[in-house]
C-alpha cells in the first residue's frame, strides 16, 4: 500500500476530531435556538476530549506500573486524568446552561436568540 495512504489511515482519529469540532462550531454559530447551541458546545467539547486522549496514546505503551524491565514503554496517564476532570466540569456547565435556558424561557416565552433580542428592543423602545 502507498505510504501516504497508510499515514492518512493511521491518523483517522485526528480527522474525526476536526470533523466533530467543525460540526460543533457550526451548531454554535449558525443556530438561534439556545438548546441547539448547548448541544453544539457539547459536540465541540467532545472533539477536544478525543484530541487529548488521542495524543496521550503511546503505541505499544503499557500502564505506568514499574516491572523492572528498563525497555518497557509507558503511556502517560495525565491526559486521561485531565479529561476525566474536564468531563465532570463539562457536565456541570451543561446543567447550568440548561437551567439558564429554562429561566430564559420562563421570562421571555422563547429560547430563540432573535425573538429575545426583538423583545428586549421593544421594551427599550417603550421606555
Amino acid at each position: 500500500m502507498n505510504p501516504f495512504i497508510e499515514q492518512l489511515l493511521g491518523q483517522w482519529n485526528y480527522y474525526l476530531v476536526i470533523v466533530l469540532m467543525m460540526i460543533g462550531f457550526y451548531g454554535v454559530i449558525a443556530r438561534g435556538n439556545m438548546v441547539k447551541k448547548i448541544v453544539g458546545l457539547n459536540i465541540f467539547q467532545t472533539s477536544v476530549f478525543m484530541l487529548y486522549i488521542s495524543m496521550g496514546k503511546v503505541a505499544q505503551g503499557t500502564a505506568p506500573i514499574l516491572t523492572g524491565d528498563p525497555t518497557t514503554v509507558y503511556s502517560n496517564p495525565l491526559p486521561h486524568v485531565l479529561i476525566l476532570t474536564a468531563i465532570v466540569v463539562g457536565v456541570s456547565t451543561t446543567a447550568v446552561g440548561y437551567a439558564l435556558i429554562i429561566r430564559i424561557h420562563e421570562s421571555f416565552g422563547t429560547i430563540e436568540d432573535d425573538d429575545i433580542i426583538a423583545q428586549l428592543d421593544d421594551e427599550e423602545d417603550v421606555s
